[in-house]
C-alpha cells in the first residue's frame, strides 16, 4: 500500500488516499468527461479513505442530469481534483493528474462508455 497525496493547481484543495500502487488509470467519454478530458481513478474511494483538506472556501460541485454524481472543483483555479460517482454514489475516483508523484498520462486509460448511462 502506498500514500498519495494530490491537490488542485492552487493547492487550496488538496487530499490525500491509501492504495495499492497506482498502475492503469480510466478515461470517461460521457459529455461531461470527455471535455475535461481527466485520467482519473479506475478505483473507487469510500468517504472515510479521502482525507480533504480545503482553504479560503475553495470546492465548488457541479452536477448534472440525474444529480447523482457530484463533480467538484476548485472557485480558484478551476481545476478538477476528486468527484463522486455515479455507479457507486458518495464514493469517489480522483484525478491522477493531480498527484504530482504520478506520471497520469503515461498510465493504461481504457474508455469507461459513462455515455451509455
Amino acid at each position: 500500500m502506498q500514500t498519495y497525496q494530490g491537490s488542485c493547481h492552487c493547492g487550496a484543495i488538496q487530499f490525500e488516499f491509501t492504495a495499492p500502487t497506482i498502475s492503469s488509470s480510466l478515461r470517461c467519454n460521457c459529455s461531461f468527461c470527455k471535455r475535461r478530458g481527466a485520467v482519473m481513478s479506475d478505483f473507487m474511494l469510500a468517504p472515510e479513505e479521502l482525507k480533504i483538506t480545503i482553504q479560503n472556501d475553495a470546492l465548488a460541485t457541479y452536477a448534472f442530469g440525474s444529480e447523482v454524481a457530484k463533480h467538484h472543483f476548485c472557485k480558484h483555479c478551476g481545476i478538477y481534483p476528486f468527484h463522486q460517482t455515479l455507479r457507486k454514489p458518495g464514493h469517489y475516483r480522483v484525478n491522477l493528474g493531480c498527484i504530482d508523484s504520478l506520471d497520469a498520462l503515461s498510465l493504461p486509460a481504457p474508455v469507461f462508455n459513462g455515455a451509455a448511462l
